[in-house]
Order: C-alpha cells, then sequence, then structure tokens
C-alpha cells in the first residue's frame, strides 16, 4: 500500500508540474524580412547609393549595346553594296563588339550582385538589432522570420520598422 501511495504522489507531482509548465505560456515574435529588405530606411538608402554607384556603367553598357545595334542595322543595310573584304571585317567588328558588350555586362553583374549582397548584410544586421531591441522591450521568448502561417497579433515588422526608420528607442 504504500508504494501505491508513493507512486500516486510522484505521479500527482508530475501531473502538477507539467500543467504548471503549460500555464507559462512563451511569447513568439514574427519578422518579415522581405519587408524590412524594402521598406526600411536604411534599405531605401542602400538601393539610392547603388543606384549612384552604379548609374555610370549602367549608361555605358546601354550605349554599348545601342551602338552594336547600330553597327548591326548598318551591316545589314549596307551589304549589298559592300566587297567580301568589307562585309567580312564589319562582320568581326560586330563580333568583337557584342562579345565586349557581354563580357562588360557580366561583369557589371557580379559587381552589382557582390554590392548589392554586402549592403543588404548591413541592413539586415541593423534589423537584427532592431528586433532584438523588441525582442527584449517587450520580452518575446522567441522570434522567427519564415512561417507558413502567422497571426498579426505576432507580427512585430512594423515595431522594427518604426525603429529602423528613426521612430522608435
Amino acid at each position: 500500500m504504500k508504494t501505491f501511495n508513493a507512486s500516486w504522489c510522484v505521479g500527482l507531482v508530475v501531473a502538477v508540474a507539467a500543467s504548471c509548465a503549460l500555464a507559462q505560456e512563451s511569447k513568439v515574435g514574427y519578422i518579415n524580412t522581405q519587408r524590412i529588405t524594402t521598406e526600411s530606411a536604411p534599405a531605401k538608402a542602400a538601393q539610392t547609393k547603388l543606384e549612384q554607384e552604379f548609374s555610370k556603367r549602367q549608361k555605358e553598357l546601354t550605349d554599348l549595346q545601342a551602338s552594336a545595334k547600330t553597327m548591326g542595322e548598318k551591316l545589314e543595310r549596307d551589304a549589298p553594296t559592300l566587297s567580301e573584304t568589307q562585309r567580312v571585317n564589319r562582320q568581326k567588328e560586330l563580333t568583337d563588339q557584342s562579345r565586349e558588350f557581354q563580357r562588360k555586362r557580366r561583369e557589371f553583374e557580379e559587381d552589382l550582385n557582390a554590392r548589392r549582397n554586402e549592403e543588404l548584410q548591413q541592413v539586415l544586421d541593423k534589423a537584427n538589432k532592431a528586433v532584438k531591441l523588441v525582442a527584449e522591450g517587450e520580452k518575446y521568448d522567441l522570434v522567427i522570420q519564415e512561417a507558413v502561417y502567422v497571426n498579426p497579433k505576432q507580427d512585430i515588422t512594423e515595431k522594427v520598422l518604426k525603429i529602423l526608420n528613426g521612430g522608435g528607442k
């Protein structure tokens, strides 16, 4: 009989402890990273910075592409009146210019992507600090970035955006 009472007491203690653990709810928040990287002031500043930094090269690419198109149209128009040697030389020039354009475009895209990733990382670092401020200030136990479903009351993106945009703490 004593073992039954002891087992029953242990079971009761475990049940009470489990119910107490369930009673203490965790506070969970959600952050929409895409909104942070498009709507925040640091993200907009980074975008403007990138546009300024790469606008000259973008214009050079556009001009080079237009020049190649013009050269191709002129070759097509003049082809019947050109000698074989002239036509071959112009085709070679057009091919060389097209290769140059492709090479410069590829380099431009690689450089732009590398710089965009650097700027994005800086924005995300600032966002993480803002998330930490909100989470500590409002006593969140967990903040997640991706989810299949989020109840809007768990979304703390606006609070983080307010901090990033200079309107908060």
